[in-house]
């Protein structure tokens, strides 16, 4: 099914500081067609594979994992900043640019044997999904593949993710 996926992204400049081209997939939520193109495309590429699980990162990354979770019927593990879910849980702390922050999932919710794919709105730098493949593989599971619709290739986010293959619906090469 072709679609124009550029046409229904909103291109934002000088946000959230100056010289930054911020890509908004909010234009994609508000509309129908474009984001029913991301999760039947989702759908069509994941429906045949070994994944067994599905990690979403917060938060955006919730909204296109769920529908793809569920038409896979599939678990959904929410991958959350530290804080946010009760209960026992495996947290992983990484560097930011300035600074740090953590990620924690449910420890019940991750073990050996599962194969996951991480699906996140968007990847830039590749820093919290490189503590996600950390987490989820310090707690026995694998992590087969990064789906997120945007890729920013031009942060050279593959330095961090490695050899986790990443599969965007559309990559933009300068900022």
């Amino acid at each position: 099914m072709a679609f124009d996926l550029d046409a229904a992204i909103r291109k934002i400049p000088d946000f959230p500081k100056p010289g930054i081209l911020f890509y908004d997939i909010t234009s994609i939520l508000a509309n129908p067609e474009a984001f029913s193109y991301c999760i039947n495309s989702m759908v069509e590429t994941y429906k045949d594979t070994d994944i067994n699980a599905i990690a979403a990162i917060e938060s955006r990354g919730f909204i296109f994992a769920a529908p793809l979770a569920e038409r896979l019927s599939l678990p959904l593990i929410l991958v959350r900043k530290k804080g946010k879910l009760p209960g026992e849980t495996l947290s992983k702390t990484f560097d930011l640019e300035y600074g740090q922050d953590t990620i924690e999932i449910h420890k019940a919710d991750v073990g050996p044997g599962q194969t996951f794919l991480i699906v996140d709105d968007l990847v830039a730098t590749g820093g919290t999904l490189r503590a996600a493949i950390d987490l989820l593989t310090e707690a026995g599971a694998s992590v087969k593949e990064i789906f997120a619709p945007i890729g920013l290739p031009f942060l050279n986010y593959s330095e961090k993710l490695g050899d986790v293959p990443v599969r965007t619906l559309i990559e933009y090469d300068s900022e």
